[in-house]
Formats: C-alpha cells, sequence, structure tokens
C-alpha cells in the first residue's frame, strides 16, 4: 500500500470536508468514511472530482462504487480506496 497514495488521498479529503478532517484524527488504512469520517454522498460526489481531476481516467472511482451496495460504501475503509488506486495505477 503505498503512503504516496494515502497522502494524496489526505489532501483530496481534505479539499473536500475541509480543516475539520484533521481534527479527528489521523487518516489511517482503517480509518471508515462512514463512520469515521461521516462522508455524505454529496462529499462523496466531491471526492470522485478530485480523484478524476487527479488521476484521470486511471482510477474509475465512480464505477468501482457502482458495483457496491450501501451497506458496502459505509464500510469502505481508507485503504480499501488506497489499494484501489494503487492497484489501476500500477496495471496502467
Amino acid at each position: 500500500m503505498s503512503q504516496t497514495t494515502l497522502e494524496t488521498l489526505h489532501t483530496l479529503l481534505r479539499d473536500v470536508v475541509g480543516e475539520e478532517l484533521d481534527e479527528l484524527g489521523p487518516l489511517t488504512v482503517e480509518t471508515r468514511f462512514g463512520d469515521d469520517l461521516e462522508l455524505e454522498s454529496i462529499e462523496f460526489v466531491a471526492l470522485a472530482d478530485r480523484l478524476q481531476a487527479t488521476y484521470g481516467d486511471r482510477v474509475p472511482f465512480v464505477d468501482w462504487l457502482s458495483t457496491m451496495d450501501l451497506d458496502q460504501i459505509i464500510a469502505l475503509r481508507v485503504g480499501d480506496l488506497v489499494e484501489y488506486i494503487d492497484q489501476c495505477l500500477s496495471s496502467n
């Protein structure tokens, strides 16, 4: 799992959530988007936009999310997304 990808994701999430992200504690691979960050659907859309701007079509985040049901999205960990990003980047 790439530390660089985790750091990039932290920056993107700070853009989406705001400074309060840092008040929630350290962002780790175990941080959950639902339980810990309490990301709402509009924030997932904003995150998708930022991922698109950063990685382009190499990381089809929306397509990946569309394969999940609501419970899976709520349980999604930062580490899951980091692994997905790393996998997409290594296959391109």
